[in-house]
């Protein structure tokens, strides 16, 4: 069909009021079997068939009506998000790439939020979502480990972040591997001569927080060295500039931090101590934020890939949905160390 009869068909649809699948199905010369089997992302369909309906679509201005197609075949496509209300880089970053890796799998995400991480929050999250008629719930960016009643659930499939206990067999983990993380950038610090390393960490009673000190103290412990002294911060730039002020420059050569905002707060602590970052003190942080590469001193940090982790937790809930059971129900995604300007090699103990 030349583009003028394509201009014409949508314009005499146009008028008839909204397009049909019937409407798609005859523009494109096929049935509308093959129609709803394009718009439903099913399998089974010749690319060049597939290709013909999606440019009639496109040319009709055709939308499905989900609530009808709910109605045949029982099934809604949609996802529920749970999540902390926060501004931190961490989780804001992991909801944008969960809505993106839904949206490519065929699925629409229904987002709620709670204001503290707490079993009964969680659980009157999970009664909204599924009275919504979502058909699983993924729950990102919850601070503690918490439990999840087989009542509360409901058979519900769920995918989290962070750790939630439950007995349910519908239940995985998806994550960065914090600790391996951490201990990278330990091992990293150690092959460039550092032997009295430090741990800014975040708010420990955050899961995340927890591991990746973890990974420091474990590091060490395998390289034979004592830890250095631990700090906490709350990931806020205030939070690690306070924290860095307090450290005795002569109780390390470097530290690992938690995160990027604090590693940059410790930085201009550090600076306006009379350090040079990185010849008297090399800082590590954690996340890879945007603006990492960016600072005076460019940040050395350990890299999470969010869209992966996003993607993962997707396939892996939409398989539970779709009554296959979990190969692994702990999934832990690896990390990248990225080395920059913040980093150097130790040619001494302090003095």
């Amino acid at each position: 069909m030349n583009d003028s009869a394509v201009e014409a068909s949508s314009k005499e649809t146009s008028k008839q009021g909204l397009p049909r699948l019937a409407d798609v199905a005859a523009h494109a010369g096929v049935s509308s079997k093959t129609v709803s089997r394009v718009v439903n992302n099913e399998a089974n369909v010749r690319p060049q068939v597939r290709a013909q309906v999606l440019r009639s679509v496109a040319a009709l201005g055709y939308r499905p009506n989900a609530a009808a197609r709910a109605l045949v075949t029982q099934r809604t496509h949609q996802i529920g998000l749970i999540a902390t209300a926060s501004s931190l880089y961490g989780p804001t970053a992991g909801l944008f790439s969960l809505e993106q890796a839904a949206w490519k799998a065929g699925y629409g995400l229904t987002l709620t939020t709670v204001q503290e991480a707490s079993e009964a929050q969680l659980g009157e999250a999970i009664h909204y979502l599924m009275v919504r008629g979502v058909e699983g719930v993924i729950v990102s960016g919850v601070a503690g480990v918490l439990h999840l009643g087989t009542s509360t659930l409901a058979d519900m499939p769920l995918v989290s972040t962070s750790p939630i206990t439950t007995e349910s067999a519908k239940h995985v983990l998806v994550d960065s591997d914090q600790v391996a993380g951490t201990r990278a950038a330990v091992r990293h610090l150690y092959n460039s001569g550092h032997r009295l390393i430090a741990h800014l960490a975040g708010p420990l009673g955050w899961d995340s927080a927890a591991r990746r000190r973890d990974g420091w103290r474990l590091e060490l412990e395998d390289l034979g060295l004592h830890p250095g002294p631990l700090l906490e911060g709350d990931w806020s730039p205030r939070s690690g500039y306070e924290a860095a002020l307090t450290l005795d420059r002569t109780a390390a050569t470097a530290i690992v931090v938690a995160n990027d905002h604090m590693a940059m707060g410790a930085i201009r602590a550090f600076t306006e101590k009379g350090l040079h970052i990185p010849d008297d003190m090399s800082v590590v942080g954690f996340d890879d934020v945007p603006e990492a590469a960016y600072q005076i001193v460019p940040l050395t940090t350990v890299r999470q890939d969010f869209s992966s982790v996003a993607e993962r937790s997707v396939h892996e809930l939409i398989q539970l949905i779709e009554g296959r059971p979990a190969e692994e129900t702990c999934i832990h995604l690896p990390t990248e160390l990225i080395v920059r300007a913040s980093t150097a090699r130790c040619f001494g103990n302090p003095n």
